[in-house]
């Protein structure tokens, strides 16, 4: 999955957000951008809060470039209190055939997503 995921971002598919504390990696999320359209593989934390900053981030830019739908994958309660929402599966298969045929942001994200103070994502 390491060697997939590499090779993924090198062809600026595969995406990842990471929230620091100084120089200390405290939380992060990364998934797969295809069009328009963000699926999200997995998020962790290792202080308190951490991913919940990470997704924050990724909803903020994504919200920012007119991406609509993040793809969590599976619903949980601790989704569903950060705004995640069940679809019905023709509803959401539709959308995700629409996005990801759109044009997305090709490349490394890094420039353009830049940094955020944590303190900006309040909300």
């Amino acid at each position: 999955m390491r060697l997939a995921y590499r090779a993924l971002h090198g062809l600026g598919y595969a995406h990842s957000i990471e929230v620091f504390e100084g120089a200390v990696l405290v939380g992060g999320i990364y998934g797969i951008a295809i069009g328009r359209m963000f699926f999200g593989e997995s998020m962790f934390s290792a202080r308190s809060g951490g991913s919940k900053v990470a997704l924050a981030a990724l909803a903020l830019r994504l919200r920012e470039w007119d991406w609509p739908l993040i793809d969590a994958q599976v619903g949980n309660p601790h989704l569903q209190t950060l705004g995640a929402e069940a679809w019905p599966r023709n509803d959401f298969l539709a959308a995700v055939h629409a996005l990801c045929a759109g044009p997305g942001t090709p490349g490394r994200w890094t420039d353009r997503f830049g940094s955020l103070p944590a303190s900006g994502l309040a909300g």
